[in-house]
């Protein structure tokens, strides 16, 4: 397939070492300020996807990202951040990594490059058809998503792509395409700036609305989140004293009672 790599382009920058620090940092954040508008233009496709994801979380499905490097880490970081965050379950939200656990810190020669161990992966996850699986990757040819994701097609598991190139294989492949289009690299190819940078945001757009519609937020609070330590904790108890109008030594007592911001309020009225 051709189509316009865009993510591989010159950058619009050149002779960096020739520049001062903050030459280099000022020209970096020219870039960086083209992200946000760049994931503007894709909401509509990002609402679409999270109005697919949520009917099927409600039966008891799950969200899986998966992705390669960057896109990969990104994925991980954001499912490992649901269940502080929401008090959900670690296996309701699940990033998966090409070259395994691992290749968070290190990367795994060549493992993206297998179409078909991403299926092989989510397999031993008992992957079904009420789960969700988003693909991640900037240059939108990472074998190992598109190979998943094809997979995931022909088992009628709901398909989401993340991807900065428009008409690559994974905009072509995923039944809900996301593709924030930001443009060259600060420096050629290096999609852990602004592509990851867009991803990132689109992954938090996701994740978020998804438990906002899961009922995991209360007005504009974490009230399921886990309270797992003394910031958290103080946090706590200010939700409780707001929301009840109560004393600190009243709401404390609830806190260390019931554990959680939700039950707390709960069991006070």
């Amino acid at each position: 397939m051709d189509f316009k790599k865009i993510t591989e382009e010159d950058s619009l920058h050149d002779h960096l070492e020739e520049n001062s620090v903050i030459e280099i940092l000022n020209k970096i954040n020219l870039e960086d300020q083209k992200v946000a508008d760049a994931v503007k233009q894709v909401i509509e496709p990002i609402k679409n996807l999270v109005e697919a994801i949520v009917p099927k979380m409600k039966l008891g499905g799950r969200l899986f990202y998966i992705g390669a490097g960057t896109s990969g880490r990104l994925g991980v970081v954001d499912a490992s951040e649901c269940p502080p965050t929401f008090g959900v379950s670690f296996d309701l939200v699940v990033g998966i990594i090409a070259g395994g656990d691992s290749a968070i810190r290190k990367a795994v020669e060549f493992a993206e490059d297998d179409e078909n161990q991403g299926w092989k992966d989510l397999e031993k996850l008992n992957i079904n058809n009420k789960d969700s699986v988003i693909g991640i990757a900037a240059s939108g040819t990472t074998p190992y998503v598109i190979g998943t994701l094809r997979k995931c097609n022909e088992k009628g598991i709901i398909t989401g792509g993340i991807t900065c190139n428009p008409g690559s294989p994974l905009d072509e492949i995923a039944k809900y395409s996301i593709v924030p289009i930001v443009g060259p690299e600060f420096i050629t190819g290096s999609t852990r700036m602004k592509s990851g940078t867009a991803q990132k945001l689109i992954l938090n757009m996701i994740s978020t609305s998804v438990m906002v519609k899961l009922g995991k937020v209360k007005g504009n609070k974490m009230v399921d989140m886990q309270l797992s330590n003394n910031k958290l904790v103080s946090r706590a108890e200010k939700m409780v004293m707001n929301e009840l109008n109560i004393g600190h030594e009243k709401a404390k007592n609830l806190i260390e009672k019931y554990g959680s911001v939700r039950k707390a309020i709960d069991s006070y009225k």
